[in-house]
This record gives C-alpha cells, sequence and structure tokens, in this order.
C-alpha cells in the first residue's frame, strides 16, 4: 500500500536542488539514524518541504531505489518542483525530518502546486573574457573558470528567445541587478 511522507530538506541540499537540476534527491542523509518505521518505502509518495520559518513545499514525487535493497539507500524521483515558487505547507505538522502524513494532506498540498506551468525557450549565456593563445585554450580556461567559481560568483544571463532586451542576470539561482548605477540610487 502506496504511503505519503513530507521530508525535510535540509538547508544546504535545497541550494543544491535550486543551483542545479536533478531528476532525483538522495535521502541518504535525511534517513541516517532514524528508526526503520520513519522510512519510506519504494513506490511511496512525498511532498518535499522547508521548515524555515514555515514549512513550504518545494517539489512533490515517489521513492525511488538506487542498487541496493538498504532502505537507507533510497531516493526522491521528481515528479513536480517549485524550488523557484514554494507553496505553503502549513496544514502539514511536522514532527521530524521525515514524517507520515495522510492522503489528504498530500492532495492538499498537491492542489497548492496548481496545473504544470508550461515549458518555454530561454536563452542562458555565462560570458567571460578569457586571454588565451589559441580558441581551444580559451575554451579549456572558460570551462575551468566556470567550475572553479561557479554560480556563487559567475552571473548567468536569462532572456525569453526572442526578447533579449528582457535579459535578467542571475547569481546563486536568484535575480540580480548588476547594474552599479541602479544600486548607487538606493
Amino acid at each position: 500500500m502506496v504511503q505519503q511522507w513530507a521530508i525535510v530538506l535540509p538547508d544546504e541540499r535545497l541550494k543544491q536542488e535550486r543551483l542545479y537540476h536533478h531528476d532525483f534527491v538522495e535521502l541518504a542523509d535525511v534517513l541516517a539514524g532514524l528508526p526503520a518505521s520513519a522510512h519510506p518505502a519504494l513506490g511511496d509518495e512525498v511532498v518535499l518541504v522547508t521548515d524555515e520559518p514555515k514549512p513550504r513545499a518545494v517539489a512533490t514525487g515517489h521513492i525511488g531505489g538506487l542498487r541496493s535493497d538498504d532502505e537507507r539507500d533510497r531516493q526522491v524521483v521528481y515528479s513536480r518542483r517549485a524550488f523557484d515558487h514554494p507553496q505553503p505547507a502549513t496544514s502539514l505538522t511536522l514532527d521530524g525530518p521525515v514524517t507520515r502524513i495522510t492522503p489528504a494532506e498530500f492532495a492538499a498540498v498537491l492542489d497548492r502546486f496548481g496545473p504544470p506551468l508550461e515549458r518555454s525557450t530561454w536563452l542562458v549565456s555565462v560570458d567571460l573574457p578569457i586571454e588565451a593563445t589559441t580558441r581551444a585554450e580559451a575554451v579549456r580556461l572558460f570551462w575551468s573558470y566556470v567550475r572553479e567559481l561557479g554560480p556563487a560568483e559567475l552571473p548567468a544571463f536569462v532572456s525569453p528567445a526572442g526578447d533579449e532586451l528582457a535579459m535578467q542576470a542571475f547569481v546563486l539561482g536568484e535575480e540580480t541587478n548588476l547594474d552599479p548605477e541602479e544600486e548607487d540610487e538606493d
């Protein structure tokens, strides 16, 4: 019988999920030290939540398994993501990092997500001035800088395809104003 669960996503993992696209999130760190009765089974439905300052739902999915039969070796395979627009989940009473919830509670949180958002085409770029002796060296240096600096230091520029004037910079997954003149006016 499929059960429903609310699982608190640790802050550090939440940051990673906001920065990088993943098909699933592993639960080993969440399940460590919890009794077996607090381990969701394969196929169970899950809502991933934050607990600070109030519970907010950031994703839903189901429990999938990795390569072992160990219950701690589980992952949530995403079905819906709302990392950019978390939904209130104050109707849930969390009693720890993993809480069994009723099917009605799960459905109520899922309803808050609304219909799936329509996918659009976006142009995303990272522009770096790189000094190199050849094009190939410039590309190698580019990827080294991207890996080394990452989303904390490199702004990514995003615009809807066909509307490049609507370009917006993002740093650490958040819209960022890079115009120093506008900052001086504040």
